[in-house]
């Protein structure tokens, strides 16, 4: 029988069902039988582990609710998806195997037709799973690649940083340098009217423009396929291309470690580079604040940032007119929002709008 086949290991005390349940099998996988739950457990650690487990619940000495517990518990085997098999056909009895962890739970006697149906949809979803992981263990060793060579280009300083997304991904670069020139112009905005949290002066202002030109930092160490492919983007690499706000905040961590002093510029790239994809209503991430909770540079970060994005997204399909940017940011006031800091966009938005309609604008 060919090694590529999907292994199956039948825990059952009763050995015509071990040999119904076989014979059923066989001829599509290769199948191990265990009488009991402790062959069971050993069986289930042994190479290759198997991909499927279909486990009985009324046995001796240890019942199947026992058997998945200690499954579950041992890191070798948490991850092997098991069904029941069992006479037991309460909804109780159901809904307690599928609270311990069970994937399926199929009533006997065992009709044919449904076991290898049930069977073939569960193998079916762990190579799913199993894909899934595998290209998650990918895209974390070219993470950890990228970040390396990163490091190994420039140095510790996060103007090397930029400099080395600037030549990986033009695109993103871009989009730094427009956002710095939005972000002056709404800072000047809320300076004037006395809404600049801290000093009022034009150094506060120069600090946010300076860090908003941070904001995508942690977009370095993304690997540059996924950059490339845009919007279009499996669970995966979506995941990955999120985990942009925190490795950006990683390295602004280290840029401040080098300094061996805080920096009020870094203190504040820092709250842009983690939060600007929080939301007002707590509904963002990396961690779900809300409101007043979120820095206000971040708030600040969001507005911009989505503002640019909505117009020069990656998939230039994808985009919108300034106008309809406009109208999708004024729908996600008080939700997505800060209120106050969307009035500031609204009195700003001529200027906002001039820089938005050129690709490379000249930043001040």
């Amino acid at each position: 029988m060919s090694a590529n086949l999907p292994l199956l290991l039948i825990v059952d005390d009763n050995p015509e069902n071990l040999t119904v349940i076989g014979e059923l099998l066989q001829p599509r996988y290769r199948v191990r039988a265990a009488n009991g739950g402790p062959r069971a457990l050993w069986l289930a650690t042994v190479a290759p582990q198997p991909d499927l487990i279909l486990l009985d619940v009324m046995m001796p000495d240890m019942d199947g609710y026992e058997v998945l517990a200690r499954l579950r518990a041992d890191p070798a085997t948490r991850d092997i998806p098991v069904v029941f098999l069992t006479a037991l056909d309460s909804a109780a009895d159901e809904e307690r195997g599928l609270q311990l962890g069970a994937v399926d739970y199929i009533a006997k006697p065992i009709r044919p037709a449904v076991l290898l149906a049930r069977v073939r949809q569960q193998l079916a979803h762990k190579l799913a799973r199993d894909q899934r992981d595998e290209r998650i263990r990918q895209l974390e060793a070219e993470l950890r690649a990228g970040a390396q060579a990163v490091q190994a280009a420039g140095g510790e300083g996060l103007a090397q940083h930029v400099r080395a997304l600037a030549q990986r991904d033009p695109f993103t670069d871009e989009h730094l340098r427009r956002c710095r020139a939005y972000m002056r112009v709404l800072a000047q905005h809320l300076r004037d009217q006395g809404a600049l949290p801290g000093p009022a002066d034009e150094h506060a202002v120069d600090q946010l423009a300076q860090a908003a030109a941070f904001h995508d930092i942690g977009m370095a160490v993304i690997p540059q396929h996924v950059l490339q492919r845009g919007g279009d983007l499996p669970a995966a690499e979506q995941a990955l291309l999120r985990r942009h706000t925190t490795l950006g905040a990683e390295l602004i961590a280290q840029a401040e470690q080098a300094a061996q002093r805080q920096l009020a510029l870094l203190r504040t790239a820092h709250e842009m580079a983690l939060h600007h994809h929080e939301r007002w209503d707590g509904a963002g991430h990396p961690d779900g604040l809300r409101a007043t909770d979120i820095p206000f540079a971040a708030r600040l970060m969001a507005v911009v940032g989505s503002f640019d994005s909505l117009i020069w997204p990656i998939n230039p399909a994808a985009g919108t007119t300034i106008a309809g940017a406009r109208e999708q940011l004024r729908q996600g006031r008080g939700t997505r929002f800060d209120p106050t800091v969307m009035d500031a966009f609204e009195a700003c938005f001529d200027q906002l709008a001039a820089i938005a309609s050129a690709q490379r604008p000249s930043v001040p």
